[in-house]
């Protein structure tokens, strides 16, 4: 038999769209956030199931979740990094986590 060889980890960019639910943490009259966060898996796809099964745990409601790839990919399509940035991905890879880097919560203009 052959042996598999298995992916290396890698770090992913994701950003997630969560609504309101109990216990979730968001400030007072905030509709949802945005969550930028710093995933690690074999592949893209493993990064956003993990991200999206951890925010559940922690009460979130995720929504929605957009990709932009890893560190090299997005150096690639011209996106600029600093080093707090670059550290947290490196964490993220070491610890083989999920860093919520920044979260931003949404209010609703028209309630304001």
């Amino acid at each position: 038999m052959t042996e598999k060889k298995k992916k290396p980890q890698q770090v992913y960019t994701l950003l997630v769209e969560v609504g309101r639910k109990t216990g979730d943490g968001l400030p007072k009259g905030a509709t949802g956030a945005g969550l930028l966060c710093f995933a690690s898996g074999i592949d893209e796809a493993e990064a956003v199931r993990e991200t999206v099964a951890i925010l559940k745990q922690a009460e979130m409601a995720p929504l929605d979740v957009t990709g932009y790839g890893t560190a090299e990919e997005r150096v690639a399509q011209g996106h600029e990094m600093d080093e707090d940035e670059q550290a947290l991905m490196a964490r993220a890879l070491e610890e083989n986590s999920v860093i919520v880097a920044q979260v931003t919560p949404f209010f609703d203009k028209d309630k304001a």
